[in-house]
Formats: structure tokens, sequence, C-alpha cells
């Protein structure tokens, strides 16, 4: 599903929901254990955090995280990996990535952002996360993330104009509609756009601590949801 298609379909869900019971209803209560465990920094070094980019990549669901993690102040080494060294449209804005698939650094945390799910991306996630701490989609990122099949058998979420587009073609994965993020042991997804923000804090929070991760929302003048799935 591209954006296009997403804004029709999002908004024609809101549409259908009007008096109703909300579209995102705020999640109360956690059905699930805490899956999300806080994970140790790395020995030596910074935490290396991969954004995976390419052709049709949404800027915001690479900028929200990625400034959540940078304002942290905390040892996070933060890059992007492509299939080429070829510039990519972040939305308009270009940017050449640090990496491709073929020498990046293994990363302890892959980030997965809307974008074209291309064979190559995701050969690369499915391989890097064998050696990751956390794999981690936001927005319609879900998509790609679902078909390394790392989300079978798994809690997921996706942008809410998607959730019948994915239940319909990932029925191993156990959608959860609603949070803000959902979170498994080792594999994360975040809702749409902003939601990113939050599962980013929430990286923070399990490497570095509450402390580190509200300091981040601070300087993001952000307020951190409680409407999560962990």
């Amino acid at each position: 599903m591209n954006r296009r298609d997403l804004v029709v379909a999002s908004a024609a869900a809101i549409g259908m929901t009007l008096g109703d019971a909300p579209l995102l209803a705020a999640t109360t209560t956690n059905p699930l254990p805490n899956r999300g465990k806080l994970v140790k920094p790395p020995a030596h070094g910074a935490v290396q955090v991969a954004f995976v980019v390419g052709p049709d990549t949404v800027l915001i669901d690479v900028a929200g995280p990625w400034e959540a993690m940078v304002d942290a102040m905390v040892p996070m080494h933060l890059y992007t990996v492509a299939p080429s060294m070829d510039g990519v449209d972040l939305g308009g804005i270009a940017a050449r990535p640090d990496h491709t698939f073929a020498n990046a650094p293994q990363p302890n945390v892959i980030v997965i952002p809307a974008t074209r799910n291309l064979p190559e991306s995701i050969a690369w996630v499915k391989k890097a996360s064998t050696r990751a701490d956390i794999t981690m989609s936001i927005c319609t990122g879900a998509f790609l993330l679902a078909k390394t099949g790392l989300l079978d058998g798994q809690y997921a979420t996706t942008h809410h104009g998607a959730y019948d587009e994915f239940e319909r073609k990932f029925p191993k994965v156990k959608l959860v509609r609603g949070p803000r993020y959902v979170e498994n042991r080792d594999v994360a997804s975040a809702g749409g756009e902003t939601s990113g923000i939050d599962l980013g804090l929430r990286v923070v929070e399990r490497y570095f601590g509450k402390a580190a991760a509200d300091a981040s929302a601070r300087n993001m003048e952000h307020v951190r949801t409680k409407r999560s799935m962990a």
C-alpha cells in the first residue's frame, strides 16, 4: 500500500467510524505479559541503530524515532542503510544513505519505516535481525517486517488505515488495533507516523532507563503516551 492509497483508506475508515467508537481507542489495560524486556547496551561503544531507507520512504517515520534517540543524549550511533548509495527521496527531501546492505555495520536495533518493500531490503532485515536486539517497524513498515516472517505468531500493529489489508495479507500475525506500539521480546511495531516517536523513546528506555527516555521526551516537548501494549 503506497502513501496515497493509505491516506484515502484512512479517510474512508474515519468516515465509517464517525458516531461510533473512536478509531484509535486508548488501551488502558495490558492484556499481554511484559514482552519488551530491558536490554543491556554493548560493553564497548554505542548502540548501533540502522534505519532501512529506499524508494518511497516516509520522512516522519525516520525523523520521529531518530530524534527521540538523538535527544536522549545517550551512546547510540544512528545510520541509514539502503540497497545502494543512490540518493533516496524522503518525502521531498533528498538524502544519501550512509551504507549499503553490503557494507553496513551489524546493528543492535533495526528500524523499518514505511518504505517500498524491496526484495533486497526484506532479505537484509531477515539476515541482520538474527544478531540484533530489537527489530522494529513504523507505520506500514510493518508490511516489510511481516514479509521477513519475523512477526509470525507475534503481536503487531500498523497504521490504522492499513489494519484490514495487513490482517488479510498476514494471517499468521496477531494484529492489534489501537495501541501506539506493540512489543514482543525482540520484535516491535508502531502505529502510524508519530507513533514512531513513542516506540523510539521506548527503545531508549529499554537500553538506558526511563529517566533517559523521559529526558528525551522533554527535550522534544513530546508527551509520552500510555497507549502501548508491551
